[in-house]
């Protein structure tokens, strides 16, 4: 199971950093990829996941330190406003901008997480 919540969050990662490098383009030049949307929900559920994946391994008695589980939670603030506050904005480019300022805290966010659940 921890080999599977490793390679989960390895996809968790690499998803938000396409999420974030289309996000880029949309703020930049108006203009987004047909299949954006895709993955930034891809990417989202991917974290749902990952999250359920960890807790079952927490209720396997798993030990990690507590700042690798607090912060993976907190990763829902920035997917929040990616999915609640930006898709709402009319928009492309306020829409683009708004959505890569979350995703690359959601990818700072899960790439921490990432480093500290490696060295554990």
């Amino acid at each position: 199971m921890t080999n599977v919540h490793m390679i989960v969050g390895t996809l968790v990662v690499l998803g938000y950093a396409l999420s974030t490098i289309l996000n880029v383009r949309l703020a930049f030049t108006g203009r987004d990829v047909s299949w954006q949307r895709q993955v930034s929900f891809g990417s989202a559920t991917l974290l749902l996941l990952q999250w359920m994946l960890g807790f079952s391994l927490l209720g396997e008695g798993r030990n990690i330190a507590a700042i690798h589980f607090v912060l993976a939670l907190t990763a829902i603030l920035p997917v929040g406003v990616e999915h609640g506050y930006a898709s709402t904005r009319e928009r492309p480019r306020q829409r683009g901008t708004i959505a890569f300022v979350a995703n690359l805290v959601t990818l700072v966010i899960v790439l921490i997480v990432y480093i500290i659940g490696q060295s554990n």
